[in-house]
């Protein structure tokens, strides 16, 4: 049975291998990850994570294909992807001493074509930042790319009060989840 990972994500790569999983292929979907007008986050995590499987599966048809999205939101605000230092400084001076949520999707599309999906939801609270912490963050350079402007895997790690939910899901792909999607598309799993 053929996994596909439609994620150019390397930390997604690296979470599977967490359970004893390993991709056969890796083949990230390219979808527009614009947020519609009144979308709110946890559907916006679902329908991209969706999107992503199916544009996968149509180039790997009898296979698994296995996509996920992580949104960052500050209320019903989803928090973009940190491509440049402004960004990021925004995210972490709005998330600085307050509680957040980040929505991590998963969807497997089995060998039939059958698409299931799980969502995990985790609360995580930062510490009251001071702008010599927001600094010295960015200037590790770990923010680029990240939802929300960092990497809870990394520096950002010390800024985490509280965090109640699921610490992989943060990260980018729920392990309880994912292993339950594969277990019930039966995929091997030790």
């Amino acid at each position: 049975m053929r996994l596909i990972l439609a994620s150019a994500s390397p930390r997604r790569a690296d979470l599977l291998a967490r359970i004893g999983v390993v991709p056969d292929a890796i083949d990230p979907a390219d979808v527009d990850e614009t947020p519609g007008k009144t979308e709110l986050p946890a559907p916006h995590a679902e329908r991209l994570a969706a999107e992503k499987a199916a544009a996968v599966a149509g180039r790997h048809p009898h296979t698994l294909v296995l996509a996920a999205d992580t949104v960052v939101a500050a209320g019903r605000r989803i928090l973009p992807k940190a491509e440049d230092e402004t960004t990021a400084r925004q995210c972490l001076e709005l998330l600085s001493g307050r509680r957040h949520r980040v929505h991590s999707a998963v969807t497997l599309i089995d060998a039939e074509g059958v698409a299931r999906h799980r969502l995990s939801t985790s609360i995580v609270t930062f510490k009251r930042l001071e702008m010599r912490e927001i600094a010295a963050y960015l200037a590790t350079g770990e923010w680029h790319g990240k939802a929300g402007g960092y990497a809870i895997q990394g520096h950002a790690e010390a800024f985490v009060r509280f965090l109640g939910g699921s610490h992989s899901g943060v990260v980018g792909l729920p392990l309880f989840e994912t292993r339950a999607l594969l277990a019930a598309a039966g995929y091997p799993l030790g």
